[in-house]
């Protein structure tokens, strides 16, 4: 079986979950047998060809969009630059079986491609514009995104979602039947400590924090609806207990936070790292007290398995799919987004009963390896593949 992989990130460029599950997804199912091609735009460097591993290649597409176009309009004409890119791979290597397309910013190359090989198209949604917009699409650009969701869940022979909150979502705005959705969890990688011994990881955590200190972390995309401004609303109460809070990530929503953290003083107790690599991300994630992810939209949130895999303790919001990976005082805590309070009860109750949060920590990373591993998640993408291209050699369509 030979996948085409039609994804707008991938290492070196990765923005959020969508690029983390394509880096781990794609060398999953080559190591079970599947045959990867990954196209992907060159938005950040990356050799043009890159063979990664047996039956993985990765093909980096050199964009060429005509300048001063709106950003959905711009995403079109990349998305064709990818469709071009594959067709000349498909002459050069040999044609595929299936096209696998990866969120709205691939729709026009992932349909144009099926009608043309006339090969099914699965398509995999990570996050939805008007979830984006809590109900609501708010610009003549939200609203185009959104027609190209419903165009990539409409030509797709099956969607996939991350999680029942999504699998709500893709039913309710795209009218999608129930029985063309299928529900594949996000996975993560388990990896060994990555400090030689007891000093070395001191050493690293005196980088953030003092040793009488508590240290409370948050990574991702930095942008509204992580709620972020929620956690700064509620340090006052936390840096109570001798607590400092680090916010690693970039984006759109960064200078209102400084701007919030500056207006409240709270400069002092928190930092903002700005961009971490992940190596750091999950060194940070084995000396921090507790990682804290207050989102008032997550589709899925891998960001609380890469925590649990690290063995952090974990507070959460009770946002979409954040409430499907977290069991409330078993695998971590879930307060309810927006409530302030709610949320440094939830933190606090970490930082002053450590044990307790290392017991739930504990049961998350066993959750981890139980079920959240890629040769699981591959397994189960493999198996429908095996259904569509099952039901379409069955069908006229594929003759």
């Amino acid at each position: 079986m030979h996948v085409l992989q039609l994804s707008w990130e991938f290492p070196p460029h990765v923005v959020g979950g969508m690029g983390r599950h394509v880096a781990e997804l794609a060398p999953a199912l080559a190591e079970a047998g599947v045959r990867v091609s990954v196209v992907t735009p060159q938005l950040r460097g990356g050799p043009i060809v890159e063979h990664l591993a047996p039956g993985l290649s990765v093909y980096r597409v050199p964009l060429t969009p005509s300048p001063g176009v709106d950003y959905p309009h711009y995403v079109a004409q990349c998305s064709l630059d990818l469709g071009r890119a594959a067709m000349g791979i498909a002459a050069s290597i040999g044609q595929f079986d299936l096209i696998h397309a990866h969120d709205w910013l691939t729709a026009e190359a992932g349909g144009r491609l099926k009608h043309l090989w006339r090969i099914p198209l699965v398509a995999t949604v990570h996050a939805t514009e008007r979830g984006r917009g809590r109900g609501h699409l708010g610009s003549r650009a939200a609203q185009q995104i959104n027609d190209q969701e419903w165009l990539l869940t409409y030509e797709a022979w099956r969607v996939i979602v991350c999680s029942r909150f999504m699998y709500g979502q893709v039913i309710d705005y795209f009218q999608t039947p129930a029985d063309k959705v299928d529900v594949v969890s996000n996975g993560v990688a388990l990896a060994p400590s990555p400090f030689v011994g007891p000093e070395d990881r001191l050493a690293f955590r005196r980088r953030f924090a003092a040793d009488d200190e508590r240290l409370v972390f948050h990574v991702g995309r930095i942008v509204y609806e992580k709620g972020l401004h929620v956690l700064l609303e509620a340090w006052p109460q936390i840096a109570q207990a001798g607590a400092r809070l680090l916010i690693a990530g970039t984006g759109g929503y960064l200078d209102e936070l400084q701007g919030q953290a500056e207006a409240a003083g709270l400069n002092g107790r928190v930092r903002f790292a700005g961009f971490l690599s992940d190596e750091e991300r999950d060194k940070i994630y084995r000396v921090a007290d507790v990682a804290v992810f207050p989102s008032l939209y997550e589709p899925f949130g891998i960001v609380a398995l890469e925590a649990s895999a690290a063995g952090c303790p974990l507070v959460v919001s009770d946002a979409g799919g954040l409430a499907e990976v977290v069991r409330h005082g078993e695998t971590g805590l879930i307060a309810p987004a927006w409530n302030v309070d709610a949320l440094a009860a939830a933190v606090l109750e970490c930082l002053r009963s450590p044990e307790r949060a290392a017991t739930r920590a504990d049961a998350a990373l066993a959750e981890m390896r139980r079920h959240y591993t890629w040769d699981r998640i591959s397994e189960s993408t493999i198996t429908i593949y095996k259904r569509i291209l099952d039901e379409w050699r069955a069908g006229s369509w594929g003759r």
